[in-house]
């Protein structure tokens, strides 16, 4: 389950801002459109809700993997949230879903999609779990759950795998997102330029983003070492990052913020 395996890696467990199904796959798929890598204009919201109409995407034992095939070569994508009070999701066993994983899943990764779907499905059959998921107060906890639920499936749980599971476990608190209203989502992407003796370069549309990175210290350290910054208004995801001479080190990001939510002071 590598791709779930990467969600959690790179900050993409997100706590969900109501416990409405059709707004919860509109946040989960708003934050995949705003990715770097995909192609401009990108649709998924549509696709996501319409796909849901026809089939329901509950997989068992709270969870949901609703997804959208895309008509280009990219990696499989995927995002994951969280509902503490969980989502009336019509899952044919009657519980309520706590978690939700989409997918995007482009053209040539049609069968890693439904060999991922699929180990999770059988492990969710061997390691459900469901009532320690569903009494989780924060995001740790979910993050421990799932890191559990990936280790209980022998197939994925090679060397490497373990390794960057450890790295995980071993890393400091992850900050939930507030779960304000869905209609003030704001999403930037931003690459962030960093290398030896060089003040980090923050390059993006938005202004006031702009200037709290510029004052923010620590940005391109935590960036590194955990994949994501947050302090204020602002959290800022890690989607990749891409090594250049002279030690300097292109940071892929996306910014994700609540409007009217706290405000992002210019020093943290």
């Amino acid at each position: 389950m590598d791709s779930l395996l990467d969600a959690l890696q790179e900050g993409r467990l997100i706590e969900l801002p109501d416990n409405n199904k059709d707004d919860a796959l509109q946040f989960l798929a708003h934050i995949i459109e705003a990715i770097p890598s995909l192609p401009t204009g990108i649709d998924v919201v549509g696709p996501v809700i319409a796909k849901e109409r026809s089939t329901i995407s509950a997989l068992g034992n709270g969870w949901a993997s609703p997804h959208v095939r895309v008509p280009f070569d990219e990696d499989l994508i995927c995002v994951v949230g969280w509902s503490p009070t969980g989502i009336d999701y019509g899952a044919p066993d009657g519980k309520a879903v706590s978690i939700i994983a989409l997918y995007l899943v482009p053209e040539n990764q049609r069968s890693h999609f439904l060999r991922e779907v699929s180990m999770l499905a059988k492990a969710l059959k061997v390691h459900p779990d469901f009532e320690k998921l569903s009494s989780a107060k924060e995001l740790n906890e979910v993050r421990e759950h799932l890191l559990d639920l990936i280790s209980s499936s022998r197939e994925t749980a090679g060397p490497e795998t373990r390794a960057r599971m450890i790295q995980l476990q071993a890393r400091q608190s992850v900050a939930a997102i507030p779960a304000y209203d869905l209609a003030n989502l704001i999403l930037e992407p931003v690459t962030i330029i960093s290398g030896p003796s060089l003040k980090p370069v923050v390059l993006a549309q938005d202004r006031q983003l702009v200037d709290y990175l510029d004052g923010a210290p620590r940005l391109v350290e935590q960036l590194s070492a955990v994949g994501f910054f947050q302090n204020g208004g602002w959290r800022i995801l890690k989607r990749g990052e891409t090594a250049y001479q002279g030690d300097r080190v292109v940071y892929d990001c996306l910014a994700i913020k609540i409007a009217g939510g706290p405000a992002a002071p210019g020093k943290l």
